[in-house]
């Protein structure tokens, strides 16, 4: 047979028990089924009872570690090539620069962090480059 409509239950959407059964089935977090933080410790607890070595192993990095962001010699000289200042002064906060193209003019950079051969690159330019 062809249903031609689905069936609403609209009028059961104020109630307490629609779709739970008795009260007292969805009183505690239980009913939560692992969505949300109902159901989160448990893994935790198998991984650390059931597979300890596979905690601080390889590939296992903290949630609150920021990684460096990549800005490469190509990016830094297009900007370079847009100012008008004689020697101009660049700083880059959480970057590592990295040694992908040249510099046409000399420039003092400063960032967080320089490849060996940015590093020699931006001297042979003319330029300084400063670690923060």
């Amino acid at each position: 047979m062809v249903v031609r409509k689905e069936k609403h239950n609209r009028r059961y959407l104020g109630t307490r028990r629609w779709g739970k059964g008795n009260i007292k089935n969805a009183r505690g977090k239980g009913d939560r089924g692992g969505v949300g933080k109902g159901g989160r410790k448990h893994k935790w607890t198998y991984i650390t009872a059931k597979t300890p070595e596979l905690i601080r192993s390889v590939g296992f990095s903290p949630w609150n570690r920021k990684r460096l962001r990549e800005i490469t010699l190509t990016r830094i000289d297009r900007m370079l090539r847009e100012m008008d200042e004689q020697k101009p002064t660049l700083e880059f906060r959480n970057c590592k620069v990295l040694s992908n193209g040249s510099l046409s003019r000399s420039a003092t950079i400063k960032a967080s962090k320089f490849s060996e051969s940015a590093m020699e690159k931006i001297k042979r330019a003319g330029g300084e480059a400063i670690a923060l």
